[in-house]
């Protein structure tokens, strides 16, 4: 409703205070806007709207057909008739047409809700409401009806603008605008207004007075503190409970984690580095296990082939003499020198020049070929062989495995001493190695590689018994292996005649050390399984959101002074929205309030979203401080409630410009009937006010204090007939009944006479009634002493004599008194009046009606010249 100007309040109330941090402001108004998106759009929806009349047909008290017209703009319409008259239905039909509920029957049982079909009338319900709306197209028909049969709840809607024709509707469409501005108000709700749920209205005036965005903003920072707030307590607890855990394990890593993670801000990097520095390295148990997982070529074919290539090369020296290589050179080049011929054809001898290559040449060639391929068909045999050799015995190698790479198993020591000597060994590795890359495979010194690492290591580690000896050990077994298969692999480019004792002495070395890694890293796996590895991932799983808590406590600290301040904030500016509302409501109480010596002072919204809410009412007795509840009577509570929600329907943003109470005088004492018709007629001044009522009381000081106001009386006849008519005042209305009993035919004269002669008396006695009132208040007697007064005037002639000689008159002296100041016609007419009622009396009916007019006439205009006490 109002969010622009919310954000620039609030954005002006940042600027201006320069306690105020630039991330707070932006978190603040971050929350604002994204409460701002959330935030449903609002209704657009009709507005200035006024009712023009109310039609229902079989609903509630109402059977055939009745139309309760009403002047739409501003004024005060009161709508009265005894109790089942049907006028509340009126009410009742309207408001459920415009919202699709009734407030009425919310939280009564089942039965009170079925019984809303007319008894007279089951088959059709219908209700129209006619509108008038502000804009071009101003005539707004909204209707509801029921299928025979169909429930409460299985009404449709429909609306007609002008001359168009009807569209359903859904009535939920319009009813976030009517439960916000609420101008609708019954008498079951007068009290719950005050006594009732006590955030119901504290969430209706937050929503008019446009702080629903500002809750909202508040909200998102509150959850987004509350889940920085969890994780920071997930990750202690996550922590002592860690700490538990590590101290029931008797392993250095385990107790070097525990000590730093007993500092108050613990070494999220430290933790990590020494989770990541274990054995288990970066891929845990499955970084050995993948050490498992490697093989050698079988130690049967590593022989086989190297005895092979062995066999193959003796068999080559054997053959390979001086002059057999000569002839095979020879051989091979006349070879190639017959492709030539046979290729280019004749030719001079590329060798000499000085003969060519020709037929001849080619015969002889051919002979000469065949002659040197016989003897030398042995010498070649043994170089194919060793060839073939060769390559099988290179095959046997392969590149070092991945598993055995830097990167795969970072082995560091948990001691700087350790970790020294590791280093030192893998340098005497590297130089070791080294040598037996360039001189072992001549000498077989390979074998000697892993060996000297190995023990070395072994050494150093101190046993396998700790953590650090396991590192040590297995930190040697894994260099001595890699360096072993780097030389390994290295036989694959080696052509050398020593190739087949370096083959043989560097495979029984690697896969001797590959054995003592595997069965090594197999018993580390074991004492993993009961030991530290259990630890690992759940070191890891706190380390993620330790990081992530680390990472937010910047945040937090910035949402924490973002909620104080927005708390604050909005106390102002609810302060400042609130204060209209609260002069208003003050304004409306000390109008009803009247006699009454409880004062109404400030009116205070308590709480926000997530918290209790409520509505503080400050009220003082006699100038002393109370609680509302414990010292308001009934009527002063309905009036209080009145007070609460006049200022909420009357909203100068409301789209709706009338207001409907039914029964709100019911509980009021005479003197706060005199303040409310008061506040209805100021009201009416801007707003269509309608008010329901079975209570003389309203209407008759409405008259007595000449308030402007249409008075609309509601009768209902037999077979749930309701009837509509305009009255000015019960004088009136009895004379009109009078005359239209005489305009009756079929009533028998005799009865008619006596019915007419009632309706005479009734009307003198209702023109003595508000005489009296009038006279009695006016010499200040207070309400609650004249209505004592003219409930003790049980006839027709007491009530007189109050109204016109005073309370401490003599009803005997009554005649004499009319003969003095008035004539004795006054006394024939009061005679007639009263006595027609129950005996025949000797003056014609159409006469008695018009003597009993200046009787009242006359009533009305006298002047008493002295009341007495």
């Amino acid at each position: 409703m109002c969010s622009d100007r919310i954000a620039e309040m609030v954005a002006r109330e940042l600027a201006a205070d320069p306690a105020v941090e630039a991330r707070v402001a932006e978190c603040v108004l971050a929350a604002l806007s994204e409460a701002d998106d959330d935030r449903a759009a609002p209704d657009s929806g009709d507005t200035g709207v006024f009712l023009r009349s109310i039609t229902v047909h079989g609903f509630r008290g109402i059977g055939p057909t009745a139309t309760l017209g009403l002047n739409p703009g501003p004024g005060l319409t009161l709508v009265v008739g005894r109790n089942g008259s049907g006028k509340s239905s009126f009410a009742e039909a309207a408001e459920f047409a415009l919202t699709g509920g009734n407030r009425r029957w919310d939280g009564r049982s089942t039965a009170w809700r079925e019984g809303w079909r007319n008894l007279h009338e089951p088959d059709l319900a219908r209700i129209e409401v006619e509108l008038l709306t502000a804009g071009a197209n101003t005539e707004l028909t909204v209707a509801t009806h029921w299928a025979p049969g169909s429930e409460l709840g299985e009404a449709h809607w429909t609306e007609q603008r002008g001359s168009a024709r009807p569209v359903p509707v859904d009535p939920r469409s319009r009813r976030q605008r009517l439960d916000l501005y609420r101008p609708f108000l019954s008498y079951s709700e007068l009290g719950a207004l005050v006594d009732g749920k006590p955030s119901d209205l504290f969430d209706a005036l937050h929503r008019l007075l446009g702080l629903d965005e500002l809750a909202a903003a508040a909200e998102h920072i509150r959850l987004r503190k509350l889940e920085l707030e969890r994780a920071v307590r997930d990750s202690r607890q996550s922590r002592t409970d860690l700490l538990a855990e590590l101290a029931d394990v008797d392993d250095a890593r385990a107790r070097r984690v525990a000590d730093l993670l007993r500092a108050p801000e613990p070494d999220l990097d430290a933790v990590a580095a020494a989770v990541a520095g274990s054995v288990l390295g970066v891929d845990g148990p499955d970084g050995l296990r993948a050490i498992l997982r490697l093989t050698l070529p079988d130690a049967a074919e590593v022989a086989a082939t190297v005895d092979r290539l062995a066999d193959a090369a003796a068999d080559l020296s054997r053959h390979a003499t001086t002059d057999a290589e000569s002839d095979l050179r020879v051989l091979e080049l006349l070879t190639r020198a017959r492709e030539h011929v046979v290729a280019s054809g004749t030719c001079p001898c590329p060798v000499c020049g000085r003969s060519d290559l020709d037929a001849t040449w080619l015969t002889a060639a051919d002979a000469e070929i065949t002659q040197r391929s016989a003897h030398l068909a042995a010498l070649r045999s043994a170089r194919a062989e060793f060839d073939a050799a060769t390559t099988a015995a290179r095959s046997l190698t392969s590149r070092v495995p991945a598993e055995l790479g830097a990167n795969s198993i970072a082995v560091q020591l948990d001691t700087s001493a350790s970790a020294g000597e590791a280093s030192a060994a893998d340098g005497r590795q590297e130089t070791d190695g080294g040598t037996a890359l360039g001189v072992g495979i001549a000498h077989g010194g390979a074998a000697t590689v892993g060996t000297t690492a190995a023990g070395s290591a072994a050494e150093s580690g101190g046993g396998a018994e700790s953590g650090e000896g396991v590192a040590s050990l297995l930190g040697a077994r894994l260099a001595a292996v890699r360096r072993l298969w780097a030389v390994w692999a290295e036989l694959g480019e080696v052509d050398d005649d020593g190739l087949p004792a370096s083959v043989r002495a560097t495979y029984a070395e690697l896969s001797a050390e590959l054995a003592a890694l595997q069965r090594d890293t197999r018993t580390e796996l074991d004492r993993l399984d009961s030991v530290w590895s259990p630890l690992v991932p759940r070191i890891r799983a706190w380390l993620d959101p330790a990081r992530a808590v680390s990472a937010d406590a910047a945040e937090l600290r910035v949402v924490k002074k973002a909620a104080d301040w927005l708390k604050s904030a909005t106390a102002t500016i609810r302060g400042e929205r609130m204060r209209p509302l609260e002069s208003t409501a003050r304004w409306v109480w000390s109008t009803l309030r009247q006699q009454s010596n409880v004062e109404l002072g400030a009116i205070r919204l308590q709480g926000s979203a997530g918290t209790a809410r409520r509505v503080l009412l400050d009220v003082t007795v006699d100038e002393v401080d109370g609680a509302a509840l414990g010292v308001m009577s009934q009527g002063e509570l309905h009036a209080l409630g009145l007070s609460l929600f006049l200022p909420r329907a009357t909203l100068a943003h409301s789209p709706f410009r009338f207001v409907m109470i039914d029964d709100p005088v019911q509980a009021m004492d005479p003197a706060k009937v005199d303040g409310l018709a008061r506040v209805l007629a100021e009201v009416a001044i801007t707003r269509q006010v309608i008010v329901f009522t079975h209570d003389e009381r309203l209407a008759e000081a409405v008259r007595r204090m000449q308030l402007d106001a249409t008075v609309l009386e509601v009768q209902r006849r037999e077979r749930s007939i309701v009837e509509v008519r305009v009255t000015g005042d019960p004088v009136r209305r009895y004379l009109d009944d009078a005359r239209s009993l005489l305009r009756t035919p079929q009533l028998p004269p005799a009865i008619a006479d006596e019915l007419v002669a009632t309706c005479c008396r009734s009307a003198i006695e209702a023109a003595g009634l508000a005489k009296a009132r009038h006279e009695l208040l006016a010499v200040g007697l207070d309400h609650a002493e004249v209505e004592r007064r003219v409930r003790n005037a049980h006839t027709t002639r007491a009530m007189i004599t109050l109204a016109i000689m005073g309370p401490g008159a003599r009803v005997d002296d009554l005649n004499k008194h009319l003969s003095a100041v008035g004539g004795r016609w006054l006394v024939g007419v009061l005679r007639d009046a009263t006595a027609g009622a129950h005996v025949p009396i000797d003056r014609p009916m159409r006469e008695l009606i018009s003597d009993t007019e200046r009787f009242i006439a006359w009533l009305r205009a006298h002047e008493p010249a002295a009341v007495r006490s």
